[in-house]
Parts: structure tokens; sequence; C-alpha cells
């Protein structure tokens, strides 16, 4: 079974051109908007080129960049490993948005809000809700907040596993249809619910019938679970010339593998053998 969180994936199914129903509707889950409130318009700023040589690269970045009403700018992103500095990640990637949207000569008014939407699987940040969102506020009064230009949401994915809320808030059934370990009834039911997580379903199925990408997927997959094995060999000598061998060696044996008839699972399941 695809994960629709692997982060080549998620950009495919999500943030190329001609994805905006699906990403409008995402969306305007993680910020509430429902009724006459949704944001009915998306822009999606970009489509990126991936290569088999820089697909296993864990430098490639694969956020999704929109515009929303022709104003709002948003950055997803996926972040499935702990790599201790997602803080200043996310804040890094709303500055890029936040400063590069402002021309020589123009006003700071023109400056737009940026609104930065990361989806993370491991624990982070001391929350007891699956669903973080961060903006500057004042310290004694909470209620006063200093402008809209900054808002940063965590959506983490290992909390919302153990709570798993009720089908009737738009964002837990996105959730559900992420999330690989929801039962094939309720994948259905929530695919059933609501149109946008239909569409998103139906690209997925596309994309992922395409030989191509089906290379693409696993390459990745694989390159992140030898960027975590070097991860926790912090004291190997040689960690980034093994980094470089291993995805090397994971294309290589990805393809051959994928050449002699097995299926997606059969090849993960090799992948991931002790």
């Amino acid at each position: 079974m695809y994960d629709p969180l692997n982060d080549f994936l998620f950009y495919k199914v999500m943030g190329e051109r001609g994805d905006e129903i699906q990403l409008l509707g995402f969306i305007n889950a993680v910020l509430g908007k429902t009724g006459d409130d949704k944001f009915t318009s998306v822009e999606i700023l970009e489509n990126k080129t991936f290569t088999p040589e820089n697909i296993g690269d864990k430098s490639v970045t694969f956020d999704v960049r929109a515009v929303l009403h022709g104003k709002t700018k948003v950055n997803v992103e996926v972040q499935l490993r702990n790599e201790h500095n997602m803080d200043k990640r996310s804040l890094f990637y709303w500055s890029e948005e936040f400063i590069k949207s402002l021309k020589a000569g123009q006003d700071y008014s023109e400056l737009p809000d940026v609104i930065a939407i990361n989806i993370i699987d491991f624990e982070y940040i001391n929350t007891r809700s699956f669903h973080s969102c961060f903006r500057l506020r004042d310290d004694n009064e909470r209620e006063v907040i200093l402008t809209n230009s900054l808002e940063i949401h965590f959506i983490n994915m290992v909390k919302y596993r153990k709570t798993r809320g009720k089908l009737n808030d738009p964002l837990n059934c996105w959730l559900t249809w992420f999330d690989r370990s929801s039962t094939p009834e309720l994948l259905e039911e929530v695919v059933k619910m609501d149109s946008a997580i239909q569409t998103a379903d139906e690209r997925l199925l596309y994309v992922t019938g395409d030989e191509d990408a089906q290379r693409a997927y696993l390459v990745r997959f694989r390159a992140m679970c030898d960027l975590t094995s070097m991860q926790n060999a912090s004291h190997r000598k040689g960690r980034e010339e093994g980094l470089v061998q291993g995805r090397e060696e994971a294309r290589e044996e990805i393809l051959k593998l994928f050449e002699q008839g097995l299926s997606i699972e059969e090849i993960k399941e090799r992948l991931t053998r002790p």
C-alpha cells in the first residue's frame, strides 16, 4: 500500500498544478474554514522537476507552495523524521516566503500573510492536541495578536493516531486518509464523505499507476530508510560518503527488483528486512 505521506508522493498528489481541488480542501480543513468562511481559490506556485539522480537526495525539498485568493501564501511540508531542527526549519521556510514577496521599492504593507503547515510523524511540542497553531501574541494578554502575518501549524500524526477524532471534522477525515494504518472501511468512508479527498484518492491511484512514479516512490522510500540508519549511527566514520554510496546502491537494488517483476509490497518488505 502506498503511503501518501511519503514526501515525493505527497507532492505529486497535492502540490502540482492541477492538484488545486485537493490542496484547497486540505488547507481549509487545517485552518478550520467552513461554509461561507472557506477559501474558494488557490494557486500552486511551482511545478518541480525531479530526476532519478536527485529523487533519493535528502537535500531535495518537496514542500508545496501556494497562494490563497492571490494574497495569503501557504507552505506545506511533510517531515516524518525528527532531525531536531523543526522549529527553526519551519521559521526558515516561513521567512523565505515572507521576505522574497517584497520587491525593491515596495512598501512593507505589501508583505503577505504567510501560513506554514507542517505534517510531522514524531513526538514534538509538549501539547495535548495533535494540531497546534502558533502566532505572535502578547505574553500578558494572550488574546492580543501583533500581526496575522505569521501563522505556523504543526499536525502531529503520532498524537493523531492515539486520539482519532470524529469524522464530522474535515481535518480528521484528511488525517484518516493520510494515515495508512486506517482500515480500508475507514478510508472508503472518508473518500465518500469529502469530494476533495475523493479527488486526492483518484490522483493517488493515477500517480501510482505510472511505472516511473513507482520507481521514484521506492527510491525515495529506501533513501529515507538509509538516512534514518545513518542518523542512528551517529559515530560511524565517513557518514556522508556512506550516505551517498547507500543511495546509489539503493537505486540499483530497487530497479533490479522492480525489473524482476516484484510487487511494491514485496520490494518494501525486502528493503526493510533486517
